[in-house]
């Protein structure tokens, strides 16, 4: 990292690292990413005092948030089937990915500190891993550099760069491309990712391809529904059924009125799953189905079976309530946030509706290719969507089938990822040669 910059850098995380020391205990979001780091490296040191066993090996997973995560979780749990000697860490950056870590089956899991040298040695000192594990694109360089210097493999797994992302501009490659050029191993999910991470600075050498873990986790999460469970059982219907996930106002604005154009005398059932369902959010959407003469009920409640819109108050569930879907509507691609995952209905063999912003989701790409998925534009082409998939129950099924096949033909990632990181273990003597 050029002076001028790693000085920046520098400077920016002990403003960071102060800043978690004074915010208060209450605030939003943005004061929960500096109070949650309160301490982290006290409970680093900690866990590596009392819990880390020197004498087993660690093997170190770092995903930003919960997307991340779910693609770094069939690594999770490969690695602990196949290396059961080896003690397993995971950290996250994003606050609301606390929630997700709890539910992995690893040894040790907390934030990641802020990316300081001082921040960084201390949490290496704690874990001592034999190497460190990156999921899809974040890596740190404070991090890096001083992992790289006690020869700890470092690996990015399920690797994926959008065409024209700001971290290939000149302004981000001052302080990321060595952190880039220092990885050991890079799994990219696409030919084309393979060649956008060469040119952020990854070694041509050490890059491959080996796939999207997703695909592998949204056919584990189908494979493991209970449709028989406290949640499923109770909304099991013969009314064609849409389920909106991970949706927005600014969704909400055409497909409401759409889903009112299209429904008609079909009896369809609305499952709708907002991305933040606070009160602030569910209360339109409510509004909304007594206004359109629609009986709505929160999930859970008495009244949801024989609900024509079920509003979802909770998260962690939109996976499950995915296989109850004849089709989906995921939300994101009305506005700037992007497109949420298409992967969990398609894994259900469920045709997917989205809006018209998702050039940048190559999972949408591979589902519209295949005839699994349907763009609307506005209120008329979503209600036309909506229309088309109520009615023809054979077009429907035939796009689910399409949609499930995308799903399965990408599958394997997992197995490749760890075949990418074992030989990394090999070089260190950790695992015994192939």
């Amino acid at each position: 990292m050029h002076r001028v910059a790693r000085f920046a850098y520098a400077a920016a995380g002990s403003i960071a690292e102060s800043a978690a020391s004074l915010v208060p205990a209450n605030g939003g979001k943005f004061q929960r990413t500096f109070r949650v780091r309160k301490g982290v490296l006290d409970r680093f040191a900690e866990w590596g005092d009392t819990q880390r066993d020197r004498s087993r090996p660690l093997l170190w997973v770092h995903a930003p948030s919960v997307g991340e995560g779910l693609q770094a979780r069939p690594v999770l749990e490969a690695l602990r089937e196949r290396l059961p000697a080896f003690q397993l860490a995971y950290t996250y950056f994003s606050p609301s990915a606390e929630h997700f870590a709890k539910t992995l089956d690893v040894d040790f899991r907390d934030v990641l500190p802020f990316d300081t040298v001082h921040a960084a040695r201390a949490a290496l000192d704690a874990l001592a891993p034999a190497a460190l594990i990156f999921s899809k694109l974040d890596v740190w360089p404070m991090l890096t550099e001083a992992a790289a210097a006690r020869r700890i493999p470092l690996a990015l797994i399920s690797a994926t760069l959008a065409s024209g992302s700001s971290r290939s501009g000149r302004f981000a490659s001052a302080f990321l491309r060595d952190a880039y050029a220092r990885l050991d191993a890079v799994g990219a999910i696409s030919a084309d990712d393979a060649s956008r991470l060469i040119e952020l600075g990854c070694r041509e050498p050490v890059v491959r391809v080996t796939g999207d873990t997703r695909f592998d986790q949204v056919i584990l999460r189908a494979r493991r529904a209970n449709a028989d469970s406290d949640l499923l059982a109770p909304l099991r219907s013969t009314r064609p059924t849409l389920v909106v996930g991970s949706n927005w106002p600014t969704d909400e604005r055409v497909l409401l009125p759409a889903i009112a154009d299209a429904r008609g005398n079909s009896g369809l059932r609305v499952i709708i799953a907002p991305h933040e369902p606070t009160a602030q959010h569910l209360g339109p959407i409510e509004r909304w189905a007594s206004s359109a003469g629609l009986a709505h009920a929160r999930l859970g409640s008495a009244r949801a079976p024989d609900a024509d819109v079920v509003v979802v108050d909770r998260v962690g569930v939109l996976g499950e309530l995915y296989s109850l879907a004849d089709f989906a509507f995921v939300g994101g691609a009305f506005h700037s946030a992007g497109l949420h995952s298409v992967l969990e209905p398609a894994a259900y063999g469920a045709p997917v509706i989205f809006g018209p912003r998702h050039g940048a989701s190559r999972d949408a790409r591979l589902l519209l290719e295949a005839g699994g998925a349907q763009v609307g534009h506005d209120r008329a082409s979503l209600a036309m969507a909506i229309r088309t998939w109520i009615a023809d129950r054979d077009a429907r099924r035939a796009a689910g089938a399409a949609a499930r096949r995308v799903v399965e033909e990408n599958a394997g990632a997992t197995q490749a990822s760890v075949a990418l990181v074992e030989p990394l273990l090999e070089r260190r003597r950790i695992l015994p040669a192939r």
